[in-house]
């Protein structure tokens, strides 16, 4: 197996000067090199296809020992020099100091095609940043992690990817609940690949320490390898890059509530300035459509990562990073106008892409209103999201209410209890959109394909996931190998995997890793 290996961010960017994985406070550096721990047992649980030809591995290498090696980090790549990156952050929108890559490392950056992969292992073991923790990572999470990465790719959602998924054969102590129940786990390490691992929590350490010298540093070398097209100077440089990273943020969290997909976590050291979803911790999708929802139990009191709030707390964020970035600018006033753009503009894409949602592609006064009234409507009985969005792509537009209604009735999780003021409010706003679609150019046909292309069929549930994980604790592989496929293709209808287009099941509705999710892995 041959990698070819460029290493720029640690070349142009200052370290650590210790070597040690002892955890200490880090100042005047970027990164601190580390050693990964060597795994007791490593065995491949599987391992994408098409990440590893992004990086110049063939199917073959991937039954090699060496790539085994590579990614367990079991041995060291001769051109590698590993390390964590070093970053702060807000944690539930409050400082949190030096957090820093705690149990991540990065094994390199890899060139292949005219592109750059940086490489890193998860669970890999301490960093001078993990703090109090161990640095690995259990079986369970690095499953979720694995598979809902692949997931998010394929649903066109920006996101890291995932290489491979290995077991270290080594049993990791957690408190899965936080409630004093430790109990000894599986270890895993997923290898996850990305242009760049950096946060908005890498600009606001050095902010942070007043350490402007390596904030301007960081800050020309990621416009000069992630936004090369930047060619301005100057304050106007960093302007023009706050409002990229503006721009992808917001596309990131337009996708996100399309899809569904409640992050759990969005503290700013788990926001990519790439506008990647990165870190796949206590996420989940939405079963009914609940705005309240979040999956995080540690979030469970105040919500604040809940599915509706994600928007404005991406912008919360925001703000967050134009405060670490202001040394360089030196002016308030043009990045309050990046930010008040911000809200603008995902007032209009989110109105955008919901109508696409319902197969609406022209313009009438009504459509916000119409909107508003069925997603009020969505949330009065409980309506699986996935399902609803997908099965009213196969109304017609001759049908009658009761016809469109009949459509969409496998999404409700109590249809035959379905209270009659509820039913006969979906009557209504099926009236008001089978007027409207009839306005519409297209055929039932283009409408459909239209809306399946945004719509998907199957997504990532916490109870799929929770299935894989429990086939896996027993050496059963084969449930991780059928979701990675059938998630390759969420749009397409794949009768053979119809299985997975369904409600949640009722033994997941309080289930744990289901229903409940914590921070702990």
């Amino acid at each position: 197996m041959t990698l070819h290996f460029d290493n720029k961010f640690s070349k142009a960017l200052p370290a650590d000067a210790l070597l040690t994985n002892d955890t200490r406070l880090v100042t005047g550096a970027c990164f601190s090199y580390v050693t990964p721990r060597e795994p007791a047992q490593p065995l491949l649980v599987h391992a994408s296809e098409e990440v590893a030809a992004l990086l110049g591995i063939s199917t073959q290498d991937l039954s090699s020992a060496s790539f085994l090696e590579f990614v367990s980090g079991k041995k060291i790549w001769p051109e590698t020099k590993p390390y964590a990156m070093n970053y702060a952050g807000h944690q539930f929108g409050h400082w949190a100091g030096q957090l820093g890559d705690g149990r991540a490392i990065v094994l390199g950056e890899i060139v292949h095609n005219h592109h750059s992969w940086m490489v890193q292992l998860k669970g890999a073991g301490q960093t001078p940043y993990s703090r109090r923790a161990d640095g690995l990572a259990v079986l369970r999470s690095s499953i979720r992690e694995h598979l809902c990465s692949e997931a998010m790719y394929h649903l066109g959602v920006p996101t890291t990817r995932s290489l491979a998924l290995v077991e270290t054969g080594d049993l990791v102590l957690r408190d899965i609940l936080y409630n004093g129940k430790s109990a000894y786990e599986k270890g895993a390490v997923v290898c996850r690949v990305a242009p760049t691992f950096i946060r908005f929590g890498n600009f606001e350490l050095l902010a942070a320490q007043n350490d402007i010298k390596n904030l301007t540093a960081l800050a020309d070398f990621t416009i000069a390898h992630h936004f090369p097209y930047i060619q301005s100077s100057g304050k106007d440089k960093y302007l023009d890059f706050f409002k990229e990273v503006t721009s992808k943020t917001l596309e990131v969290m337009v996708a996100w509530q399309r899809v569904g997909f409640v992050h759990g976590v969005m503290n700013t050291d788990n926001m990519s300035i790439l506008g990647l979803t990165i870190d796949y911790g206590p996420y989940g999708w939405l079963e009914d459509y609940n705005p309240d929802w979040t999956p995080n139990t540690t979030d469970s009191e105040h919500k604040r990562y809940r599915f509706g709030n994600q928007p404005y707390i991406a912008l919360w964020n925001l703000y967050q990073l134009a405060n670490a970035l202001y040394p360089l600018i030196r002016e308030a006033a043009p990045m309050e106008t990046i930010l008040e753009g911000y809200k603008t503009d995902y007032e209009k894409d989110y109105e955008a892409m919901m109508k696409r949602k319902i197969g609406l592609f022209e313009n009438e006064n009504n459509d916000a209103l119409m909107l508003q009234s069925l997603e009020e409507l969505l949330q009065a009985t409980e309506t699986d999201m996935t399902l609803f969005f997908r099965l009213l792509g196969t109304v017609l537009k001759e049908s009658s209410r009761e016809e469109a209604f009949q459509q969409i009735t496998e999404a409700f999780y109590n249809g035959q209890g379905l209270n009659h003021s509820v039913k006969e409010s979906f009557y209504e706003w099926f009236d008001w959109y089978l007027v409207r679609l009839r306005k519409e150019r297209q055929s039932d046909f283009e409408r459909k394909v239209a809306m399946d292309a945004i719509n998907p069929k199957y997504v990532l549930r916490n109870y799929m996931a929770q299935l894989a994980i429990e086939d896996a604790e027993k050496g059963i592989f084969d449930t991780i190998i059928e979701l990675h496929t059938v998630l390759k293709k969420p749009y397409e209808e794949q009768p053979e995997f119809e299985k997975w287009f369904a409600k949640r099941p009722e033994w997941a509705r309080h289930k744990v890793g289901c229903s409940m999710l914590s921070c702990s892995s």
